[in-house]
């Protein structure tokens, strides 16, 4: 390929990026919220929170895309640039299955836990930030690395707004070149490589957030001293 069509193709690859990174912050505000709110005390809370979930969780991530894109703006008299209409409908989407990972690893966590907060007096807020959510969140790491990677493939679902992310770009080069294997091999070769990359990085925060994790707090060499008068020789 020459050098305008490879500006072609990284364009598009810091496009999508862009949109990686903004989807998977809004699915993970989404996923902690829901997923909480599906373990709340009252009633109302669960079921609306469980109703997003089945809602977003049933549809089509392309047809929300053509919804927000499409269907909303005639609707209510605005018009979202396609960098927040894929944001907004990939955030949404992958969040209502990111909140089924909070609330299992929630609900993961040993009762007698809970019943120790509760004991303490903490609140129900105080419980989940200091006992529940350390102990939970280690846990989610993994499967938030699986819809992290899902999330990445999705992306390239945004092409059918016309937006110039990596999909998009590579089906212009290709016309352009009249090469349909060589360039889709490369874009392979670069979905793979930030994939591998995400997944690197997500077991080495999965590894941090462990570290420590239900090990018991080293002895000083000053606690380990044998008292005098002890009779230990």
């Amino acid at each position: 390929m020459t050098s305008g069509l490879w500006e072609r193709v990284l364009d598009g690859v810091w496009v999508t990026i862009q949109l990686l990174v903004l989807s998977a912050l809004l699915a993970t505000a989404v996923s902690f919220v829901v997923g909480i709110a599906r373990t709340h005390r009252l009633w109302i809370v669960r079921f609306l929170a469980g109703f997003y979930t089945e809602v977003f969780r049933g549809t089509s991530a392309l047809v929300m895309i053509f919804w927000v894109f499409f269907v909303l703006p005639p609707a209510f008299g605005w018009q979202l640039v396609p960098l927040w209409a894929g944001t907004l409908a990939l955030g949404l989407t992958y969040g209502a299955y990111g909140s089924e990972i909070v609330r299992g690893a929630l609900a993961a966590v040993d009762p007698a836990q809970r019943e120790g907060g509760i004991a303490l007096s903490f609140t129900p807020w105080q419980r989940m930030k200091l006992i529940l959510l350390p102990q939970a969140v280690p846990e989610m790491i993994p499967p938030f690395s699986n819809l992290l990677i899902e999330l990445l493939k999705g992306t390239a679902l945004v092409s059918v707004m016309g937006m110039g992310d990596l999909a998009f770009s590579a089906n212009l080069v290709r016309l352009a070149l009249q090469e349909s294997a060589e360039i889709y091999t490369y874009i392979l070769l670069i979905y793979f490589v930030i994939a591998f990359l995400l997944t690197r990085s997500m077991r080495g925060l999965e590894k941090k957030l462990k570290a420590g994790v239900g090990k018991a707090p080293k002895k000083k060499a000053a606690d380990m001293r044998v008292p005098e008068g002890s009779g230990v020789s």
